[in-house]
């Protein structure tokens, strides 16, 4: 790969020339199942081809300095490998710090520190994971150079902690399942209540799935996204008081949940819990249609998704929506939707191939003419997840 090439001349301009290991870890794009994570139910998201590559060479002192190619006017970034917390002043080495601090509270200690050049072909703020991808990332370099005896599994859970704790963004699991559990060419139904999963082969015969960012960024700590699962929580509350069984919003089917909504006395929270509850039983619904090989369905069910994340849950807006409404208008595009957490960020599409050079233009034109700026476009592959490059 020609870019390793300059990310070693880079390298060897701020740390030296030294031997280092390479790694890669991926972006996720969740194909349906959006704000199901926290709520306990399933997600249905997948490791993509885009993502964060690294140059690690290990240090012999307990400091660790991280330099972006993405990001240069950060400069090469510093921090402490034992004790260390939050600072502004890291910017986005807070994720990689936040991991090693939250490895060492779990008693993974880190006996030096590392020299790091990163390179990411994710567009930041798109909404794929980037942060999630060097929560991962980092916890793969401590395994690998430690040898802690930790699966991945309890890694996932670790890099999710640090972007909870450390970082303050309280996401569920599914951003840091998908990047580290990822399989080449299969999306993953994971159960986010119980971290039961299971693999599924996405067959796309002549389909791609295709990436539209919406050039918007969004920044997920100052959003909407803490309000909304707040929402979520307190209407559970309510409902628990008459059915106090119930652990999740992902535990009920839809005629359950319309028998005991009543009990939410917030309309807007009684939406939101609505969403909550349909979307994991869309999920289910589109996985089982895709291992029927009905691609159809699974695109009206993407569809779907996208309009009670609109009407519902209220996390779209004019960028995403417009997205999605050109995308359904294009013959050969199966289904559109927003992935991520919205507030900004991409839509995910299945489009024919013979269809893709239209939809770029269908959507390019009428983006750019509505939003004043134009999308960008990713064709994506599904990916293993994150892992040294030997």
């Amino acid at each position: 790969m020609k870019f390793f090439d300059d990310m070693q001349k880079v390298f060897e301009e701020k740390f030296g020339a030294v031997e280092t290991q390479k790694y890669f870890s991926p972006g996720r794009v969740n194909l349906i199942g959006e704000h199901t994570d926290y709520n306990g139910g399933n997600v249905f998201p997948c490791a993509i081809s885009l993502g964060t590559y690294a140059l690690v060479a290990p240090r012999s002192d307990s400091v660790s300095r991280v330099y972006s190619m993405n990001l240069a006017d950060k400069g090469v970034i510093e921090f402490p490998m034992n004790g260390c917390k939050y600072n502004n002043e890291y910017d986005w080495a807070n994720y990689v710090a936040g991991t090693v601090a939250t490895f060492e509270q779990a008693g993974y200690k880190a006996t030096h520190g590392f020299d790091i050049v990163v390179y990411g072909t994710l567009p930041a703020g798109a909404g794929l994971s980037s942060s999630a991808a060097m929560e991962v990332l980092t916890a793969v370099i401590l395994k690998e150079n430690f040898g802690f005896d930790i699966d991945m599994v309890e890694m996932v859970k670790l890099a999710q902690k640090a972007e909870n704790e450390f970082v303050g963004m309280n996401c569920g699991i599914m951003d840091q399942f998908a990047v580290g559990m990822g399989k080449k060419d299969c999306a993953i139904l994971l159960d986010c209540n119980t971290l039961k999963y299971r693999y599924s082969p996405v067959k796309l015969d002549g389909c791609s799935i295709v990436i539209t960012n919406t050039n918007k960024p969004h920044s997920l700590v100052t959003s909407a996204y803490n309000e909304r699962r707040s929402q979520c929580e307190h209407a559970l509350k309510e409902v628990q008081a008459v059915k106090p069984e119930l652990k999740a919003w992902g535990e009920l089917s839809n005629a359950e949940f319309d028998e005991l909504e009543h009990n939410i006395t917030d309309p807007i929270e009684r939406l939101r819990a609505r969403h909550a509850v349909r979307e994991n039983q869309r999920t289910l619904e589109a996985v089982s249609a895709l291992e029927k090989n009905d691609i159809e369905k699974f695109g009206q069910l993407m569809h779907d998704s996208h309009v009670s994340l609109c009407e519902d849950y209220d996390v779209t807006g004019v960028e995403l929506d417009t997205l999605a409404e050109l995308a359904w208008t294009v013959e050969g595009c199966i289904g559109s939707r927003m992935t991520g957490a919205g507030f900004g960020g991409s839509t995910v599409s299945i489009v024919k191939n013979s269809a893709l050079e239209n939809f770029k233009k269908v959507l390019q034109e009428g983006y750019t003419k509505k939003i004043g700026y134009a999308p960008s476009f990713y064709v994506a592959d599904i990916s293993d997840g994150t892992h040294r490059i030997v």
